[in-house]
C-alpha cells in the first residue's frame, strides 16, 4: 500500500505539489488567522473554525452525554472563535445513528448546558466570550438514516450501497413538507437555548443535500432546479421570518462525486461497472451520463462542475444566508473526497489518488466559491492530511482571498487547543498532530455494543478516554451479529 506523507518540511510538501501541478500556497505569515470575520451582524475573533464532527456519544433520547459536553468544553477552551456545532436531528427518525443528537423540547436544557459549559471554557481561557460564535447544524439524514432509509429518490449508484431497491417507497411530497416546520422548531429552541446561528445542512448526501440532485424525482421537489432546492428555500425561509434575529448558514456540498468501493484485495472498484478492477487503486473512467449527482459533470464524474452550486449559493445569500461552509463527497461511499486520507478505516478502501489532489479539490472549489461571492464569508475544508502544515496552507488561502475561515475537523480532536498553539507559539504541538489514521472514523462505523453506536475520538492521542473504547470496539461482535 502506498504512502505519501513523507514530508519534513515545507519545501518537501511544496516541490510534491508543484510535481503534480497543484496550486497549494504557503505562508510563514499566520497574521491572517487572526483577523476576525464579520458574519451577518456577528463579529467573530479569528479565521479558525472547528468544523461539525460528531461524537456519537448522545444518548439514546438524543441529549448530549458526558463525553459531548467534554468536548465542547475542549473547544471552547481550544482559541478558534468559530465553532460549529455537530448534526442535531430535528426529528427522531432523521437521526443518523442510536446516539445522534436531538433537538425537541425534552433535550433542550442538555444543550443548554453543552452550550453554556463551552462558552464558560472560553471566558476562563481568554477572559471573555464577547468574539466567540457557536451555532448548531440542524440535520435530517435522508437515506442515512439509521432506523430505517428515508430516501429523496432512487439513486442508481447509492441504492445498492443502502441496500434498497426500485420498489423501496420515497419519502412523499407532504413528508417533505411536513419538515420545514420541523426545522423551525428546531431553530426557535436553538436561538432560545443561545446559539448564534443555525446551519440547515445540506451536504454529504443527507436529505437536502440528497435532493440537490434529485433530478428523477417526479413532482414539485424533484427535476428542475428549483424543485430540487424547493424545500431548502423554504425552509430558510420560514426560519428567517420566525426567528428573524437568528443567523441562518449552510453547510453545502459543491460536488459530490460519484460512490466507490473496494474489491477483495483492498483496490478500487468502479460502482458503475461491478467487473471492472484497478489494479493501481485508481478510478477508471466509463464515458457514460451520472445525472444522480450534485455538482458534478453529468460525462465525466470526476470532473466537479459548479454551475448549479453557484446558482444556489446566490440564492441563499439573497434569502439571507450569512455563512457557507463548503464540503463535498459522501462519507459511507466516497470519504476520500471528503476527508484525503493517508490510512483507511478497517471497513474503507486504499484512497485513489494521491492525498493531496484531494485537498487541493478542496481548496481550489472552495476559492471559486469564495472569489465569485467575496462578501459572503465561507469556510473552508480538507486541512487535517496537511497535519503540521495545515496552518500554513490556511493563513496562505485567506490571505489570498481563497476563504474567509479555515476549518479544522479531525485535527481538532487530539488537539482542540491548536487555536492557543499557533497563537502562543506559532505552531502545533507536533506530539498531537492528527496523522489521518482513521481510528476515527473506525470508531464510528463500530455499532456493536449495547448502545448500538461507540463515541469516537482519537485513541492514539487521547488514549485515557478513547484508548478503553478502541480496544472495546476491536474485539470481534458476537457471532450471533
Amino acid at each position: 500500500m502506498a504512502r505519501f506523507f513523507k514530508f519534513k518540511s515545507v519545501d518537501d510538501l511544496a516541490a510534491e505539489s508543484r510535481r503534480l501541478g497543484l496550486d497549494l500556497r504557503f505562508s510563514d505569515d499566520l497574521g491572517p488567522l487572526f483577523r476576525p470575520v464579520r458574519v451577518g451582524p456577528l463579529r467573530v475573533g479569528n479565521a479558525l473554525c472547528i468544523q461539525p464532527m460528531e461524537g456519537c456519544d448522545g444518548t439514546p433520547d438524543g441529549r448530549p452525554g458526558e463525553l459531548t459536553f467534554r468536548r465542547y468544553r475542549r473547544f471552547g477552551a481550544g482559541g478558534a472563535k468559530l465553532i460549529w456545532g455537530e448534526a442535531t436531528a430535528v426529528v427522531e427518525e432523521g437521526r443518523a445513528n442510536s446516539r445522534q443528537l436531538l433537538i425537541n423540547e425534552q433535550t433542550a436544557p442538555d444543550l443548554e448546558r453543552m452550550l453554556r459549559e463551552c462558552r464558560q471554557a472560553h471566558r476562563d481561557a481568554f477572559g471573555s466570550e464577547d468574539d466567540l460564535v457557536v451555532g448548531l447544524q440542524l440535520t435530517h439524514s435522508g437515506r442515512y438514516s439509521y432506523r430505517r432509509p428515508l430516501l429523496a429518490f432512487h439513486d442508481p449508484l447509492l441504492d445498492p450501497l443502502t441496500r434498497v431497491d426500485a420498489t423501496y417507497p420515497l419519502l412523499d411530497d407532504d413528508s417533505l413538507r411536513a419538515l420545514v416546520d420541523a426545522y423551525v422548531a428546531a431553530a426557535r429552541l436553538a436561538r432560545r437555548i443561545g446559539f448564534d446561528f443555525v446551519d440547515v445542512k445540506q451536504c454529504h448526501r443527507y436529505l437536502l443535500s440528497e435532493l440537490l440532485a434529485a433530478r428523477t424525482r417526479p413532482g414539485p421537489f424533484g427535476g428542475s432546479l428549483a424543485n430540487r432546492t424547493r424545500l431548502a428555500r423554504d425552509i430558510i425561509t420560514a426560519i428567517r421570518a420566525a426567528v428573524p434575529d437568528l443567523v441562518v448558514a449552510t453547510r453545502l456540498n459543491v460536488f459530490d462525486g460519484i460512490p466507490v468501493r473496494k474489491d477483495e484485495g483492498g483496490r478500487m472498484k468502479d460502482e458503475q461497472d461491478k467487473d471492472s478492477r484497478s489494479s493501481d487503486s485508481s478510478f477508471i473512467l466509463h464515458p457514460s451520463s451520472f445525472p444522480s449527482a450534485w455538482g458534478t459533470c453529468e460525462d465525466d464524474p470526476f470532473t466537479p462542475d459548479l454551475t448549479e452550486p453557484l446558482w444556489w449559493v446566490g440564492e441563499m445569500a439573497r434569502l439571507g444566508v450569512a455563512l457557507v461552509n463548503i464540503s463535498m463527497g459522501n462519507p459511507y461511499a466516497s470519504p476520500h473526497i471528503i476527508r484525503p486520507f493517508e490510512y483507511p478505516p478497517p471497513d474503507g478502501y486504499e484512497t485513489p489518488e494521491h492525498p493531496l489532489i484531494g485537498v487541493d479539490r478542496h481548496f481550489r472549489l472552495a476559492a471559486q466559491v469564495q472569489q465569485a461571492f467575496p462578501e459572503l464569508p465561507m469556510v473552508g475544508s480538507g486541512y487535517s492530511y496537511l497535519q503540521e502544515f495545515f496552518p500554513l496552507c490556511g493563513a496562505a488561502n485567506v490571505r489570498d482571498g481563497r476563504i474567509s475561515f479555515v476549518g479544522v475537523g479531525r485535527a481538532a480532536l487530539p488537539q482542540p487547543d491548536f487555536a492557543r498553539q499557533l497563537r502562543e507559539t506559532g505552531r502545533l504541538d507536533r506530539k498531537r498532530v492528527c496523522r489521518t489514521f482513521s481510528y476515527c472514523t473506525a470508531l464510528m462505523r463500530a455499532k456493536h455494543n449495547e448502545l448500538g453506536q461507540f463515541a469516537t475520538g482519537c485513541p492514539p492521542f487521547d488514549k485515557e478516554v478513547y484508548g478503553p473504547i478502541w480496544d472495546e470496539a476491536r474485539r470481534p461482535p458476537p457471532a450471533n451479529e
